[in-house]
């Protein structure tokens, strides 16, 4: 079945292009829970977050409702002592929705100076075993990591490889969709060429998808739907509530084939 979201609900910029004019906004993960039967935490990657945060977001999400957590950048990114410390306070936020069912899986991405080489290779490995049995999805941002050999390595493993759409550099990633394990993954990231390398996050992501861009991967998603237990779907141009219109007109696109809740 397939869950179609965004990457993140907590944006000022989206009150009123998405969430009602005064409406709490205690209120707004209730709401964008009517309206998608997924999320994406970002804010993970920023900080580690206590159990209880996910807690209460469990708390204000239906049965079935899916999130996926992205890793925290002291695990992907910002390497040091106080990794493995990183690791185990990660893993420890999580239990509240793996107890209440509601974790899909772990979203690690990792940057484009994290090349195919055989150290990284290897921390690929010990970074599953550090999480143990969570279900993870590795998304890489160097082009050279897209080959049959990394497909056949999540395979072994049973890690999912996100896919993406974002703008055809030639150092950054093809719009490859692959299952690599029981779970498919496709990021939406925006195709904003004229602002990607301009160093504001805002800027980046500030695209609206058309509709016939976003049929693209309709085939791609439907196929990952074929063989995966589960695809997730995730728009993450959140700049001015952009994500929350894509990922409304893609539940449109894909809706036979969406998870009811």
């Amino acid at each position: 079945m397939i869950y179609v979201g965004t990457s993140g609900f907590k944006f000022d910029d989206w009150k009123g292009p998405f969430y009602p004019p005064g409406l709490s906004e205690r209120e707004w993960l209730n709401f964008y829970a009517r309206q998608f039967n997924c999320l994406e935490v970002n804010s993970s990657y920023y900080r580690l977050m206590p159990p209880t945060t996910f807690a209460r977001m469990a708390e204000k999400t239906p049965p079935g409702f899916q999130f996926t957590v992205k890793a925290y950048k002291g695990m992907t990114h910002e390497f040091s002592e106080e990794t493995e410390d990183a690791f185990r306070t990660f893993r420890e936020s999580l239990e509240p929705l793996s107890q209440n069912d509601r974790l899909a899986c772990v979203l690690a991405q990792f940057p484009n100076k994290f090349r195919n080489v055989s150290a990284n290779r290897q921390y690929l490995v010990e970074f599953q075993e550090r999480l143990g049995d969570i279900p993870l999805v590795y998304e890489f941002r160097s082009r050279d990591w897209v080959r049959d050999e990394t497909f056949a390595f999540l395979r072994e493993k049973g890690i999912g490889y996100c896919a993406v759409d974002e703008p055809q550099f030639k150092s950054l990633v093809p719009p490859v969709a692959v299952a690599t394990s029981d779970i498919g993954y496709v990021r939406f990231h925006g195709r904003n060429y004229d602002q990607w390398w301009s160093g504001d996050a805002k800027k980046r992501y500030d695209y609206l998808y058309s509709l016939d861009e976003l049929n693209e991967w309709v085939p791609k998603i439907t196929a990952l739907d074929d063989v995966a237990r589960k695809v997730f779907v995730f728009m993450n141009n959140c700049f001015g509530a952009q994500a929350a219109k894509n990922a409304a007109q893609m539940k449109d696109l894909l809706r036979p084939r969406l998870a009811e809740l």
